[in-house]
C-alpha cells in the first residue's frame, strides 16, 4: 500500500510539473518558424528610393495610418562604407496602401542648416522619437570616419502634418557623472574610462543604436562606440535633447562587444544581448540588478552560431521577442551572409521558444521593430551579395491586448 501510495504521488508531481510546463509555453506544437518567416517575407515592401545604390540599418515610428522610416542612404555603391557620400532620409509609408508617398532628405555632408552648417563627413545611423502628436525627432551623427576629428549627434525635428523638416539641426546632449557635454565619443569614452575601460579612445563612431524603449515611465536606449567596442544604457531625457548614461558593459574586453540590444526583465533586473567581433562572434549576455553594474558577458544556450550583426530585444505584450543572426548560410553553406535572422519569445527572460526564422537569400539583417496599434510593424536591410542596398518594411503579426494591462 505504501508502494501504491508513493508511485501515485510520484505521477500526480510529474502531471503538475508537465502541466505546468506546458502551460508556460507560447506557441503550438506544431508551430513551424520557417513557414512563419516565409509568410512575412512575402508581403514587405522596398522603402528605399530608386536612385539609392547603398542603404542601411533603418528605424522607424508608427502615427495614424502612416510609419515614418529614416535610413542612411548612399548613390555611389552598394553596402554603407560611402564615408562623405552618406546621407540621411525619411520616408512615409501608408499603412492602407503599402505605398511610399513621400521621401523627404534629412541630413547630408557639410549641409548649410538656418543655424549651423555640418561639416564634411558621413550622415549615418539616424533614429527617430515621437515626441508629440506632431512632431517627431530624427536623430543621426555626423561624422569625419577618418578620426581628425570628434563626431556629433545632432537632432532634427519633423512636422506629420506638413511632412517638413524644421529649417534648424541641434546638438544633441550626452550626461555623463562628469558633466553634461555635446554627443561626442571623447566624453563617451572619458566616462567608461572612470569605470575601468582601458581600450583605446575613437573619434568617430558614438550611436543611438537600440532606441527606444519606454519602461516604467522613462525612455531607454542602448548608445555604443562600434569602432572602440564601448556600450552602455542610457536614458533620453524628458525634453529629448540629453542622453544619460546609466552603466556600462564592455566586458569581457576580449571579445570586443559591440552593438547590443537591452531590455528590464520582470523581476527588474536588465540583459543585454551583444554583438562581438573576436572569437567565434557568438553573441553574449550581459544582467545588471541596477542598470549601473553588469556582469561579464558570456554566451546562452538558445543562442548558437550566432554572427556578428546587430541584435533585437524587444518587448511586446508581456511577450520578449529576442532577434539574433545566425551564421549559417542557406545556400549549402555557400550563399550569402546575414541570411538568416531567427526571433525568440519568452514571457520570462528565461525559458525561450523559436516563433520566426527569416531565411533570405538576399541577406536579412539590422531589422527593428514597433508596436502601433495591436501589430508590430518591421523594417529591415536587405541585399544582394550580403550587402545592403534597400530598406524594406513590414508587419510581423498582429497581438491581442491581455485583460487589465495596456500595450507596450
Amino acid at each position: 500500500m505504501k508502494r501504491i501510495l508513493t508511485i501515485t504521488a510520484h505521477f500526480i508531481i510529474s502531471f503538475q510539473t508537465s502541466h505546468a510546463a506546458d502551460a508556460s509555453k507560447i506557441l503550438p506544437s506544431d508551430w513551424n518558424p520557417k513557414r512563419a518567416g516565409d509568410e512575412i517575407l512575402r508581403k514587405i515592401i522596398k522603402v528605399t528610393a530608386p536612385q539609392v545604390k547603398g542603404a542601411h540599418d533603418a528605424d522607424l515610428a508608427l502615427i495614424g495610418e502612416r510609419a515614418f522610416v529614416v535610413e542612411h542612404d548612399n548613390d555611389i555603391k552598394p553596402g554603407h562604407g560611402a564615408g562623405k557620400a552618406q546621407y540621411c532620409v525619411l520616408s512615409v509609408i501608408n499603412l492602407k496602401t503599402m505605398s511610399v508617398d513621400h521621401v523627404v532628405p534629412m541630413a547630408a555632408s557639410a549641409q548649410t542648416f538656418s543655424n549651423e552648417k555640418l561639416p564634411e563627413g558621413a550622415c549615418f545611423v539616424p533614429r527617430i522619437l515621437q515626441v508629440n502628436d506632431s512632431t517627431l525627432r530624427c536623430f543621426f551623427a555626423c561624422e569625419d570616419q577618418s578620426g581628425k576629428s570628434q563626431s556629433q549627434t545632432w537632432f532634427r525635428d519633423f512636422d506629420v502634418h506638413s511632412l517638413t523638416f524644421e529649417p534648424q539641426i541641434h546638438r544633441v546632449k550626452l550626461k555623463t557623472s562628469d558633466g553634461t557635454f555635446d554627443m561626442q565619443p571623447q566624453y563617451f569614452h572619458a566616462d567608461a574610462a572612470k569605470n575601468g575601460f582601458k581600450q583605446p579612445a575613437k573619434a568617430f563612431g558614438l550611436y543611438l543604436l537600440d532606441s527606444f524603449k519606454a519602461i516604467g515611465g522613462k525612455t531607454y536606449l542602448a548608445i555604443n562606440n562600434f569602432p572602440g567596442a564601448q556600450n552602455a544604457l542610457a536614458m533620453i531625457n524628458d525634453a529629448r535633447n540629453t542622453i544619460e548614461i546609466i552603466g556600462h558593459y564592455n566586458d569581457p574586453a576580449e571579445r570586443r562587444l559591440t552593438e547590443s540590444s537591452v531590455n528590464r526583465l520582470p523581476d527588474g533586473s536588465w540583459m543585454a544581448i551583444c554583438r562581438t567581433e573576436s572569437g567565434d562572434r557568438n553573441y553574449v549576455f550581459t544582467t545588471s540588478k541596477d542598470g549601473k553594474t553588469w556582469s561579464s558577458g558570456e554566451p546562452r544556450e538558445f543562442v548558437a552560431n550566432g554572427s556578428n550583426s546587430k541584435p533585437t530585444f524587444d518587448k511586446f505584450n508581456s511577450t520578449y521577442y529576442l532577434g539574433w543572426q545566425e551564421a549559417t548560410r542557406i545556400a549549402d553553406g555557400h550563399g550569402v551572409g546575414r541570411s538568416i535572422f531567427n526571433i525568440e519569445v519568452s514571457r520570462d527572460g528565461v525559458q525561450w521558444e523559436r516563433k520566426y526564422r527569416f531565411e533570405s537569400p538576399e541577406s536579412f539583417q539590422y531589422p527593428t521593430f514597433r508596436l502601433h496599434e495591436r501589430s508590430i510593424w518591421f523594417t529591415v536591410t536587405q541585399g544582394t551579395g550580403g550587402s545592403t542596398d534597400r530598406i524594406m518594411f513590414g508587419k510581423l503579426e498582429e497581438i491581442e491586448q491581455s485583460p487589465g494591462k495596456p500595450l507596450n
